[in-house]
């Protein structure tokens, strides 16, 4: 009878549209009933359609008025009252992946718990003896589980409720005194406790690390928050001093130009003067030439002679200042038999010297110069703005650990560049200032402030903070790699890497190495290499000098605290060992690519 009683409630006092019990039942003029609601709804998303019958599909050339159905309405009120419940929906069924009621017959539905005693899992239904019977208050229940069967002793088939602690792990009673017997042995119940207790000791660690964690969070936070502000007012102050500069040199860029097209105007001006003085003379004397050839033509002796005291002498204008007129003089004698008439002598400009001029030239040298300085002055303290950017550190910040391998040192290699202002004299750069090599005879280098002066040194042109590794090469018989600050000194034994507290050298020999700094020397041991590897992190304060074959060999690990940017440098010969060496001529030290 409850299967018919299911079968007539599920055919007819459901909705076919919610699959729900039908609430406030009405039938339409095709006698399929629904919720009135879900009718409504159904008809009114397609409203621009005629409407129609969910089931039958028959249309209705106009809306029906839905009324009550009375009759079903009182039905399902009455069947609520005897305790018929509505029809589970589908997605209360078990599906492959739920766990199953063990006690549904045909489809079963989804289990909401598992008995740890009856070893079963229930659905709501056959759940409620669990809840309403005493016998079953005493019973287990946790949330559906599929391993229920592994509570069950596979040698016993009892329910595993002891725990070995000598084996680790769970046993059932007749274990515990059959091959467990003399073990560790102990309720299930209390070793859950016991692990529960240290459970919860771990959890307050882990909860307390989670809010130390939290802190943090919060903290680089605030920090992310800060520096956004300080990036933002830095790159916006930083443009508004580069536009200061750029406005700077736009102006002085104006200013020689004026100047230039001002002088240009005048000294042109003064030159065309000259040139309209010079074009007058040329008229005059071309004037004064043609009367002279005419009255040399006249063949009346006394024409001549009556015209001869009337030209003028000709007078030519000079300029000293640019325009020197050697004066040439010219005497014309005619004797006749009687008397003589003289001309007298005409002072005129053969040639015009005019002082060597570069014109403009020595401008654009002097702005080339002004160039020249401003670069090195960029390239002298732009380390420092870079030094400034790389120390924003972020709070709570971890520092990368050193490599372990060449691979990993490779990661960091940089390519070194040797400055051609710092290199001593008596030492050639390559043509990739990549090689540095010593001479016989001093290089003509210009005196720059920069240069060593007493010893056979050279500091690279990149300034380096961060991670870098590089390796050099060396064919001399004495070398000193080195890092150092810039501002090291250039003249004295002060001046020589590893001589003072701006720089650290390891001194190679072809029997042994010395680690020097601040005047102070430490032996290293170590095979020897005419490689050596250079390990800088500035940030943490590392420098690491390795000897580089087939393998790596640390040599010598420096932990210290950078306060400027360092730069590499190499020192071949010199004061080494106690004792002056001169380097041989051709040796040389080559910063590589390592591969």
């Amino acid at each position: 009878m409850a299967q018919k009683g299911d079968s007539l409630y599920q055919e007819t006092l459901s909705c076919s549209i919610c699959l729900e019990v039908l609430k406030d039942p009405v039938a339409i003029p095709c006698g399929h009933s629904y919720c009135m609601n879900c009718i409504k709804s159904f008809w009114d998303e397609g409203e621009k359609k005629l409407p129609s019958c969910p089931q039958c599909r028959e249309t209705f050339t106009t809306r029906p008025v839905l009324v009550k159905n009375t009759m079903l309405a009182v039905l399902v009120e009455q069947l609520k009252k005897t305790g018929l419940q509505a029809a589970p929906a589908d997605h209360c069924y078990a599906g492959p992946e739920d766990v199953a009621c063990d006690f549904c017959s045909g489809r079963k539905l989804k289990a909401i718990k598992s008995c740890l005693v009856c070893l079963a899992s229930y659905c709501h239904k056959h759940l409620q003896p669990h809840h309403d019977s005493s016998t079953f208050k005493k019973h287990k229940l946790v949330d559906p589980s599929k391993n229920l069967q592994d509570n069950i002793c596979p040698r016993h088939g009892e329910v595993m409720k002891m725990f070995c602690r000598t084996d680790q792990k769970c046993i059932c009673y007749l274990c515990s005194v059959d091959e467990h017997k003399g073990h560790d042995t102990v309720s299930a119940a209390a070793e859950r406790t016991e692990r529960q207790r240290e459970m919860e000791v771990s959890r307050q660690q882990i909860q307390q690390e989670i809010q130390d964690r939290e802190k943090d969070v919060k903290l680089l936070q605030q920090e992310v928050e800060a520096i956004d502000h300080s990036a933002d007012k830095t790159v916006e102050d930083s443009e508004e001093i580069f536009t200061e500069l750029i406005s700077l040199l736009q102006k002085r860029s104006s200013e020689v130009k004026q100047q230039i097209r001002s002088h240009q105007e005048t000294e042109v001006r003064r030159v065309r003067e000259l040139e309209e003085k010079l074009q007058q003379e040329i008229t005059d004397l071309k004037r004064r030439d043609a009367e002279m050839k005419q009255l040399s033509d006249t063949e009346d002796h006394n024409q001549f002679l009556h015209n001869c005291p009337s030209l003028s002498p000709l007078s030519v204008s000079t300029n000293s200042s640019s325009i020197s007129i050697r004066p040439l003089t010219h005497s014309i004698s005619i004797r006749p038999l009687t008397h003589s008439i003289s001309i007298r002598p005409l002072t005129h400009s053969s040639s015009i010297s005019i002082r060597p001029l570069r014109y403009f030239k020595d401008v654009a040298a002097a702005v080339s110069e002004v160039r020249g300085r401003l670069q090195d002055i960029l390239r002298d303290t732009w380390t420092n703005v870079s030094l400034a950017v790389t120390e924003v550190d972020v709070l709570l910040s971890r520092p990368e650990p050193e490599p372990t391998s060449r691979a990993g040192f490779l990661k960091y290699s940089c390519e070194i560049t040797l400055d051609p202002n710092t290199v001593n004299t008596w030492m050639l750069l390559s043509k990739e200032n990549r090689t540095v090599t010593v001479v016989k005879k001093p290089q003509s280098y210009s005196d720059h402030p920069d240069r060593f002066t007493k010893h056979h040194q050279v500091l690279s042109r990149e300034s380096l903070t961060g991670r870098h590794y590089w390796e050099v090469e060396k064919t001399a018989d004495v070398v000193g790699v080195a890092v150092s600050y810039k501002n090291i000194s250039r003249s004295g034994n002060e001046s020589l890497f590893g001589y003072n507290d701006k720089s650290w050298s390891l001194r190679c020999s072809s029997d042994r190495y010395v680690f020097r700094y601040n005047n102070i020397d430490t032996s290293i041991s170590g095979p020897l290499s005419s490689r050596i590897g250079v390990y800088l992190d500035h940030r943490a304060g590392v420098l690491s000098f390795y000897s580089v074959s087939k393998t790596m060999t640390l040599l010598h690990r420096v932990q210290t605290s950078f306060t400027q940017p360092l730069h590499a440098g190499v020192v071949i010969g010199s004061a080494f060992f106690g004792g002056f060496i001169f380097p041989r001529p051709g040796a040389s030290v080559e910063f590589c690519k390592p591969k």
